[in-house]
């Protein structure tokens, strides 16, 4: 970080009444900050190809508008191609330069949401934001478009008392997986070039107490097929010397897990036991376990979260019960998703587990993968200066230190920034948090916590600026 030589407009909030004279502000200017999330909310901006990208689009001119009225002067709505050739979602850059010999930070975020599943799953109106014990309720008031208004809080309360250099960058295509990103940070190396990155997209580690998340895991996914016939075939007829395909793809599946739930596939790798655990009650309860099931895997449940391989099946196609003939199923497709402990090379997983697949074909069925995405992992080194300083704002905000934590989640592109910017220190904040449901129906934000990210934000910029 470049060692600023002005001093700043904003001391150092290492006081009591410095912390309190921005705990007041933030408080002043939330009402504003919860009515530009609500406005986001009701913009259906889903990046998934089958919804109607023109959303999309219109979340990115909100958002540089929101940008814009927050004191920055430089405001694009800027996209490039994706590695197909299709246009890649719009992104919103806004920056205010910095002080001379100040350090610049670049705030990140995304606008584009997940779609929002079935209607009846919701006990409100996805797209209507609604509060409801303290809580807003609706897609992406968490996931991400928290993390948009966080970053606008912070700025406002700031203003132009702002000591540091900003740009904010506000992606439109994370919720697929940001095709463009890689080709968008080489394109636009230069305009988001900072000295600290924040990218506000992870949680805390529960209501009342925040985290810093300091490992994340990474991503493997592939599509493996399992055939057994040329063509389905009765199964009165033939039903006996030949297993459908959905069995033997079961039995497939089911070589991926010991007996104890643990992955078993080999060549993989899982990293140190984190030094907090999470209690099994209150996992239980944040996860919606059933009474009655027995949790999956062995050692502490934050090892398994986030220090270890998992693989799960996240779809499968075969004959639907409501068309279902009687016959034998000839062929059937499951796409499994692996996360992969930090220090795990994605190439080297996928290789791994394709070769697992390949060898445990059940009967000699014929078994085809299918690669998919690759993601790495990523582990933040947890004492340097930048994040010292984000130790310090986030106990000041909440009156409780901040407890690291590792997310079992993937954020692949902070690799990408990690080699474009390799001497660039990466926070990785949020404001979600257990019950807050990213990605499922009923997502919501508490708004408290809300109101504290955007208070520890501010500390952070001010920090960071002395």
């Amino acid at each position: 970080m470049t060692e600023p030589t002005a001093t700043p407009a904003v001391p150092t909030p290492a006081d009591a009444a410095a912390v309190a004279d921005l705990r007041a502000r933030v408080a002043a200017a939330f009402p504003g900050v919860r009515a530009d999330l609500e406005a986001l909310v009701r913009v259906p901006s889903v990046s998934n190809a089958d919804f109607d990208q023109a959303h999309v689009a219109a979340s990115a001119e909100h958002v540089a508008r929101l940008l814009g009225a927050a004191g920055l002067p430089e405001v694009q709505i800027l996209s490039v191609e994706r590695p197909d050739g299709t246009p890649g979602a719009p992104a919103v850059v806004a920056r205010r330069p910095a002080p001379a010999g100040a350090p610049t930070v670049l705030l990140y975020a995304h606008h584009d949401v997940q779609p929002p599943g079935a209607r009846e799953d919701w006990d409100t109106e996805p797209f209507e934001p609604t509060e409801r014990d303290g809580r807003l309720y609706g897609r992406g008031s968490a996931d991400d478009k928290a993390g948009v208004v966080a970053h606008l809080g912070a700025l406002r309360v700031l203003g132009d008392e702002l000591g540091v250099g900003v740009t904010v960058f506000v992606e439109g295509e994370e919720e697929v997986g940001s095709p463009s990103f890689t080709r968008f940070l080489h394109t636009y190396a230069d305009l988001l070039r900072a000295d600290v990155i924040v990218v506000a997209d992870s949680s805390n580690w529960k209501i009342g107490v925040p985290g810093l998340t300091t490992s994340l895991r990474g991503l493997v996914d592939l599509e493996v097929e399992v055939a057994v016939l040329d063509h389905a075939v009765h199964s009165g007829m033939f039903g006996g010397p030949v297993l459908d395909a959905v069995t033997l793809l079961s039995r497939l599946i089911a070589t991926l897990h010991d007996d104890a739930g643990d992955v078993a596939v080999e060549g993989l790798v899982s990293a140190a036991d984190p030094t907090v655990d999470y209690d099994e009650a209150a996992f239980r309860a944040d996860a919606s376990v059933l009474d009655g099931v027995t949790l999956a895997g062995t050692g502490p449940l934050t090892a398994r979260l986030w220090a270890r391989p998992t693989i799960a099946v996240i779809g499968l196609d075969a004959p639907r019960v409501a068309t279902a003939s009687n016959t034998i199923a000839p062929k059937a497709t499951a796409k499994l998703s692996m996360r992969i402990a930090p220090g795990q090379d994605p190439a080297a997983a996928l290789a791994a587990l394709r070769a697992h697949l390949e060898g445990h074909a059940p009967f000699g069925a014929r078994v085809t993968v299918r690669d998919g995405e690759l993601g790495k992992p990523f582990q933040a080194p947890a004492d340097s200066a930048a994040m010292q300083a984000a130790r310090a704002a986030f106990a000041d905000a909440w009156g409780t230190e901040p407890v690291d934590i590792g997310i079992g989640g993937s954020i692949p592109f902070i690799a990408d920034l990690l080699e474009v910017y390799p001497d660039a220190a990466i926070l990785v904040t949020g404001v979600e948090d257990p019950d807050s449901r990213a990605h499922g129906a009923n997502e919501s934000v508490h708004l408290g916590e809300l109101e504290r990210v955007v208070l520890a934000e501010a500390l952070l910029l001010a920090r960071l600026a002395g």
